[in-house]
C-alpha cells in the first residue's frame, strides 16, 4: 500500500473548489482507494491538502494515480509525497456509509 500526501499551494482554495467535483469523481472511480480525505487547517473547515491510502503494488501505480488526479492536472499541489505503508493496527469505516 502507498500513502499519498498532497499539500496545496498557498491561497488556492478557489482552485481546489473549482476542481473538487471532478477530483471526487476520479477518486471514487479508481480501484484500490482504501481511504481518502482532505487535510484541513486548524479551523477544521479550510481544505489545504489531500491524503489518500491506495492499495496498489508499486510506486509507479501510485504515481500514475497522482498524475491523473484532476487536482494535480489543475496545478493545485505545492508538494506531493508518496510513501510505502504497511497496515498494522486498526481499520477505518466509511463516514459516508
Amino acid at each position: 500500500m502507498y500513502v499519498i500526501m498532497a499539500f496545496d499551494k498557498p491561497d488556492s482554495e478557489a482552485l481546489r473548489l473549482e476542481n473538487r467535483a471532478e477530483h471526487v469523481a476520479y477518486v471514487l472511480a479508481q480501484g484500490g482507494v482504501k481511504t481518502a480525505g482532505p487535510f484541513t487547517s486548524d479551523d477544521g473547515e479550510t481544505m489545504i491538502g489531500t491524503l489518500l491510502l491506495l492499495d496498489v503494488a508499486t510506486r509507479q501505480e501510485a504515481q500514475a494515480f497522482v498524475d491523473n488526479d484532476p487536482y494535480h492536472k489543475a496545478g493545485l499541489f505545492e508538494a506531493v509525497e508518496i510513501r510505502r505503508w504497511n497496515h498494522l493496527i486498526g481499520g477505518l469505516s466509511d463516514p459516508n456509509a
